[in-house]
């Protein structure tokens, strides 16, 4: 099931640059289901799924990494000073738990506390970890050790709200869309990529190595159907189903690959949508632009308050993504 192979993945840290325990995960759960497994130098973990001889090389790509914060000082008085993994949303961080790398927990807070009108920047958070003195500290920390904010899932029924479903998601929709697929006649090359968060860097070296003739990038996108939100254009919505991108400011998706797409989704049955995002990217935007090109595009999952401590999904979303998949390859 995919919703439990989410909550699995939700669990388990692994911020931009350090997403070894994530894919030791993955690993372990797909081993049964592809043929080979490789991890390459910047961590990406592939696995491959061997099809006919003279099927194409597919590429799908879900990126394992998770937004956080990396240490840059320890002071006096304890406190820990921080700058960001990824695109972090400083005012959402506020009053956060935290784990560190060591295991160590804390909270996020801010110079001033909640000041009104008073920006919050990464010069202004600090971790506090309960510690008293800089000695007391760097027993919990050192400089450059990572922290995430500390998982807590809301499980809703269909919908579910926990940090890192960007992408944990679509790691497990790639991750059940494998099992699904008992033979192909392409070569598929399931990739859980790394420090997609700060530049889509994982995917850029695996698809240079892979060199495939079609790429997939698994992620998800923002849905803009809550208060306030709904005000605007609505690029896609919960519950209505995979959202098929169009575009965003990392690439504009293949005609032939998103068509293939609506084409899988309408033989599996499942509902879709398309969806325009103005802003953000996915693996997609590194795959497409490898060697001499590839076609590729994105297969996204509606999300709710993107980059948030409570990112939320509809389970039936990630299983209309999978049998989209599946019955894509």
């Amino acid at each position: 099931m995919v919703k439990d192979t989410l909550l699995k993945l939700l669990a388990v840290p692994g911020p931009t640059g350090f997403e070894g325990a994530c894919a030791s995960l993955i690993e372990k759960e797909i081993a049964p289901y592809v043929d080979e497994i490789r991890r390459d130098v910047m961590g990406n973990l592939i696995c491959v799924k061997h099809g006919k001889a003279n099927g194409r090389k597919i590429m799908l790509s879900a990126h394992m990494d998770e937004i956080g914060f990396i240490v840059t000082g320890i002071e006096d008085d304890g406190f820990l000073r921080v700058m960001a993994l990824g695109g972090i949303h400083f005012e959402q961080m506020l009053a956060c738990h935290v784990t560190l790398k060591s295991g160590a927990q804390g909270v996020v807070f801010a110079e001033g506390g909640h000041a009104p009108g008073t920006p919050v920047n990464a010069a202004r958070l600090f971790l506090d970890i309960g510690a008293s003195t800089k000695e007391e500290a760097q027993t919990r920390a050192a400089i450059g050790d990572w922290a995430v904010v500390r998982p807590q899932v809301s499980d809703m029924g269909d919908r579910v709200a926990s940090p890192y479903m960007d992408d944990r998601a679509g790691c497990a929709v790639l991750l059940e869309a494998v099992k699904l697929v008992k033979e192909s006649d392409n070569e598929i090359y399931a990739v859980f990529s790394t420090q997609e968060e700060v530049g889509l860097r994982g995917a850029r070296t695996a698809a240079f190595a892979i060199q495939p003739d079609m790429g997939i990038a698994l992620d998800v996108t923002i849905a803009d159907d809550y208060p306030m939100a709904k005000k605007r254009v609505t690029t896609s919505q919960l519950g209505k189903g995979a959202a098929i991108k169009v575009m965003d400011r990392s690439s504009i998706s293949h005609p032939a690959v998103k068509d293939a797409m609506e084409e899988a989704a309408k033989k599996a049955g499942v509902p879709y949508q398309f969806e325009v995002l103005t802003a953000g990217g996915t693996d997609a935007g590194a795959i497409h632009l490898t060697g001499g090109g590839v076609p590729s595009g994105t297969l996204s999952i509606p999300c709710r308050y993107v980059h948030a401590p409570c990112e939320t999904v509809d389970v039936r979303d990630l299983e209309a993504c999978v049998k989209l998949l599946a019955a894509m390859l």
